[in-house]
């Protein structure tokens, strides 16, 4: 919480709370999490795997000392794990508007090469270069005109249906590595800043087949197509988070802190492959991405690039119950958070010094679809502590809004909370669960000149979390 301080948290959200250590403690935070992905599509409802992964909350240390003019300062050097990516989206529908190679077609149209040079352009993603080996998309004339279209698009003209599945599974996550500075003055105001280094390390298997479901047998051309995809990211990132507490009275304390965008130096690994069966038309046709590669040397998936992540300011109030100054008489508090993320304002840019034009477009348009399909997000989290003793009750809410711009695509995440503490003579034992709801979108493929269509997702996540602490 951005207002209350005194938890080795702060790191993350307000480091003025360090301020209010006068004595040192360790913490560790283990933690274990479970969920799972339902989806809707096209009317349709299906459920991906159950994933179970291991989670550290905040751990670390605090050095809290008191300083010769009355006040205090306190070093720490916390490690989070900031983000979670492990989940399984899958769902499968039957479509009769549009299919996932018309995506293919319109990029190689606007690419203007004739199907030779595309298959061995790296600047064309890997999905089309294979679209135009396996046959997926091609030439026809239609209407005395020579055009480019999806072989599945026969399927459509004929009135048929493409029955499409869609599997992704993710894993790995954001660990951050947070070092801290706090201090308090006059037992009023507490300041404080902290340099953050997030590590990042993420893997997406991705499975898209789409098949033809009219039965017409070897008549249109089309059978399956099933393109593959792994994808992974990694690398690291520095930030910088300073705010501060004002103590108006023993109970109250006000807060605001302020979260540099992170920027990131990220490397991306693609490795892909494609298989289509179009019948009489071609029979069945494989080509991996490597294989595209080793015809041009030249690796055209791996791709380093720096990314800049959103700004967050973060407002708090916190209401402390009962004697504050003597610990036995203490009741608890309650505290609330507000945060704004300027979730439209992130930028990707290529590292490279080189006056690389390609790269320049490709990043700018990027930006621009960033703009486009985002907004400012507000976040909202409170919390209520009982406290009985060397005993205490808890229980919390956070819920973050919608990002998105537009008003048809629905997408937001609610936390709910409840857990017990013990704290007695320099040992702290703090035991919650967290149960969230999670609701998203998943397109399978944008095209330009089609309404695009979408599965909406929830996922379900609950988690255990321990804390273990030692005042010292």
């Amino acid at each position: 919480m951005c207002s209350l301080g005194g938890e080795i948290s702060a790191n993350f959200v307000n480091p003025a709370g360090l301020g209010f250590y006068k004595t040192s403690e360790m913490v560790i935070s283990p933690g274990l999490s479970f969920q799972h992905d339902n989806a809707r599509y096209l009317g349709m409802d299906s459920r991906g795997n159950n994933v179970t992964n291991f989670n550290l909350g905040t751990s670390g240390f605090v050095f809290g000392w008191p300083t010769e003019t009355g006040g205090s300062m306190a070093f720490s050097i916390a490690v989070n794990r900031t983000a979670n990516f492990n989940g399984n989206t899958y769902y499968t529908g039957q479509n009769n508007y549009s299919s996932f190679s018309e995506q293919y077609a319109e990029e190689f149209v606007n690419s203007g090469e004739s199907i030779d040079n595309g298959i061995n352009d790296p600047s064309l993603s890997y999905g089309t270069r294979m679209a135009l080996y396996t046959y997926l998309i091609d030439t026809a004339t239609i209407g005395n005109s020579l055009q480019v279209i999806g072989m599945p698009q026969k399927v459509l003209a004929a009135n048929g249906y493409l029955s499409q599945l869609y599997n992704r599974k993710t894993k790995g996550g954001i660990t951050e590595v947070a070092i801290g500075l706090g201090a308090m003055s006059r037992d009023k105001w507490y300041f404080g800043f902290s340099l953050g280094i997030p590590i990042v390390s993420y893997t997406r298997e991705l499975t898209f087949t789409e098949s033809d479901a009219s039965g017409n047998g070897n008549n249109n051309d089309f059978s399956t197509s099933t393109y593959t995809e792994t994808y992974t990211s990694k690398g690291a990132g520095v930030n910088l988070r300073v705010g501060g507490i004002y103590k108006p009275s023993t109970s109250l304390r006000i807060g605001l802190a302020v979260q540099t965008p992170t920027i990131y130096t990220l490397t991306d690994n693609t490795n892909a492959s494609m298989t289509t069966n179009t019948e009489n038309y071609a029979g069945v046709v494989s080509i991996a991405s490597s294989a595209l590669d080793d015809a041009i040397s030249f690796n055209a998936g791996n791709v380093k690039y720096d990314f800049a992540s959103p700004w967050k300011f973060t407002a708090g109030l916190s209401y402390l119950l009962g004697s504050v100054e003597d610990v036995k008489k203490q009741k608890g508090f309650i505290t609330a958070d507000v945060e704004y993320v300027t979730t439209r304002s992130p930028r990707y840019s290529s590292p490279e010094v080189d006056g690389s034009q390609i790269d320049d477009i490709y990043f700018s348009s990027v930006n621009d679809a960033i703009k486009s399909y985002c907004k400012g997000s507000l976040n909202l989290r409170a919390g209520v502590e009982l406290k009985f003793d060397i005993l205490a009750a808890r229980f919390g809410f956070a819920y973050y809004s919608d990002p998105y711009s537009d008003k048809n695509l629905k997408a937001d995440r609610l936390y709910l909370t409840g857990g017990l503490g013990y704290r007695n003579k320099g040992i702290f034992i703090d035991l919650a669960y967290v149960q969230g709801f999670t609701n998203d979108v998943n397109f399978p493929y944008r095209l330009a000149d089609k309404t695009n269509l979408y599965a909406s997702v929830r996922q379900t996540t609950g988690t255990i979390l321990a804390t273990v602490g030692f005042k010292f």
